[in-house]
């Protein structure tokens, strides 16, 4: 089991590499970043949560949220998964098993190879602030849980607008 990031704590700085050339940094400090990390271009949930997001990104823009969609794909997978599902967010690949133990992301492996050749993660997502911290994190063992893009949209804008501080940082004795 993933020993996940605290929310509140600093969400790691990584340099990944971009679809169409480039490469983003995550981590650090910044403007507000909504991170989604899918599972890769063998999932058809993957490929209908993203084609939701995409409906909806301009919710995000809105209140200041930069995106950016993340999978341990290699370079030829996640450029497919560009030319045929169409997002139009960045994407970035190349996420190593460490990468993904780091973020404290379940990984699973593959269940033939027709699924895939190479472990992946499952859906993880990040909502950083702008001193880099975990406001919101979501992490799932199982590509059937997700939480509702729309409602992370309004709880942004509701965290932004109120000063809401970030929660579940209370960790009791063990």
């Amino acid at each position: 089991m993933p020993s996940s990031l605290a929310a509140g704590s600093r969400f790691p700085e990584m340099t990944l590499p971009l679809v169409g050339g480039g490469e983003v940094t995550l981590g650090g400090p910044g403007g507000w970043r909504l991170v989604i990390v899918y599972r890769g271009k063998h999932c058809p949930l993957c490929r209908k949560y993203l084609a939701g997001l995409e409906e909806i990104k301009d919710d995000f823009a809105e209140i200041g949220v930069d995106i950016v969609l993340v999978s341990g794909d290699p370079e030829e997978k996640a450029a497919a998964t560009v030319a045929e599902w169409g997002p139009t967010l960045p994407v970035a690949y190349g996420l190593s098993l460490a990468q993904m133990h780091e973020l404290g992301l379940y990984v699973s492996d593959p269940r033939s190879p027709e699924e895939t050749d190479r472990p992946f993660s499952e859906p993880g997502l990040f909502v950083l602030n702008p001193e880099g911290a975990i406001q919101i994190v979501d992490l799932s063992n199982a590509p059937f849980s997700r939480p509702d893009l729309a409602g992370i949209a309004r709880g942004i804008a509701f965290v932004r607008e109120k000063g809401y501080p970030i929660r579940g940082t209370n960790r009791a004795a063990a």
